[in-house]
């Protein structure tokens, strides 16, 4: 019985009976807050009839995506560690929201932070960094996700800045099992729960709560979800890396995808680490159209506003309910807010002026 539960007198705490009951504590700063995002029923508009989707909402941390957790891991860790004092210059590369995340750590703890970004990566995340007192250096669109990082690298070493190396760090993966994983064991203890659907980013939600939920539950299925245009993980080819467990170069069988955030040009070594240690039941290659209709889907039928990584999540789910047995409980990640994303494609349909019927409407 949760806290909640407890000061409501009841057993399980459902519906709205818990609003106005506050969170129970006071913050002493933001970072704080990161985590225990909420777990929302799909309804029937997009749920296939007689299975249960759930979407474990991340953009309900303070910067909006499941990378905040990442930050606080690595920073954290960094810390306690001695690896940081203050005035310490923080560095890493990013599609984002890595940097969105590490940019508020930096912020809240008095820290420098340079990111380094990939060309092609939405305006509105170099915007958001900047926002936060980050310095955006931006790498080359041919240089790929490994020319992002060969940056990042370059600098810290050059200038003994600390690098945060998050496809490698195991802090990454050791956060999300001891929150991520544990979160998802509370909110469906004593609950069916059949399938953990979600991709990979860095592979820290893959590997760390996969291993979490697995070792309480192992009766759960794990269901990985890749884009269709760059299967590295089915490829079955590994990536060849350095002595720092980083990627040499780009893995043969990636090709650019819509999907910002999820599956770089290479296998992260903690995805690697992930596959071996825990593995996965289930495999959904995620076309790059379909996560963006998803995406939209979600906003137009449940209220839901996600961005194209969270669309891939639900898509995956949705075809992982389909062939699940009746009854079948599912969890997916949604790894982020809609409004990264209103320079790419998800928003390319979507006018900033009236359109006809909207002009009718403004006419009778």
């Amino acid at each position: 019985m949760s806290w909640l539960a407890g000061l409501l007198g009841k057993s399980e705490v459902t519906g709205t009976v818990d609003r106005g009951c506050g969170r129970g504590r006071l913050y002493d700063n933001i970072t704080e807050t990161v985590g225990n995002t909420p777990c929302v029923k799909i309804s029937e508009a997009m749920c296939p009839p007689g299975r249960t989707i759930y979407a474990k909402c991340e953009y309900f941390n303070p910067m909006s995506s499941v990378k905040d957790r990442l930050a606080c891991a690595i920073i954290e860790d960094a810390e306690k560690k001695g690896k940081l004092k203050p005035g310490d210059t923080v560095v890493e590369a990013t599609s984002g929201n890595t940097g969105i995340a590490v940019a508020m750590l930096c912020a809240q703890r008095g820290y420098k932070c340079v990111i380094t970004m990939a060309e092609p990566f939405s305006i509105e995340r170099r915007k958001l960094m900047r926002f936060l007192g980050a310095k955006v250096i931006i790498t080359p669109k041919s240089g790929k996700g490994t020319g992002m990082v060969a940056k990042a690298k370059e600098l810290s070493e050059k200038h003994g800045w600390f690098l945060c190396r998050q496809f490698e760090n195991e802090a990454n993966a050791e956060f999300h099992y001891k929150t991520t994983g544990q979160e998802i064991l509370a909110d469906f203890e004593g609950k069916r729960l059949d399938y953990y659907v979600l991709g990979y980013g860095t592979g820290g939600t893959f590997s760390g709560a996969g291993r979490a939920i697995k070792e309480k539950r192992p009766d759960v299925k794990i269901a990985l979800g890749e884009p269709e245009a760059a299967p590295l993980v089915s490829s079955g080819t590994k990536t060849e890396r350095n002595a720092d467990g980083s990627a040499t170069g780009s893995h043969p069988a990636f090709k650019a995808h819509p999907i910002q955030g999820w599956t770089p040009d290479f296998i992260p070594q903690i995805v690697e680490d992930g596959i071996a240690k825990t593995g996965y039941d289930e495999y959904i290659p995620i076309p790059g159209p379909a996560a963006i209709e998803m995406s939209q889907q979600l906003a137009k039928t449940q209220g839901i506003f996600t961005g194209i990584s969270g669309g891939a999540s639900m898509y995956a789910a949705i075809e992982m309910a389909k062939k699940a047995p009746e009854g079948s409980v599912l969890v997916a990640m949604l790894a982020d807010t809609g409004e990264r994303y209103l320079s790419t494609p998800l928003f390319e349909s979507i006018q900033a002026d009236m359109n006809a019927e909207e002009l009718e409407i403004s006419k009778s």
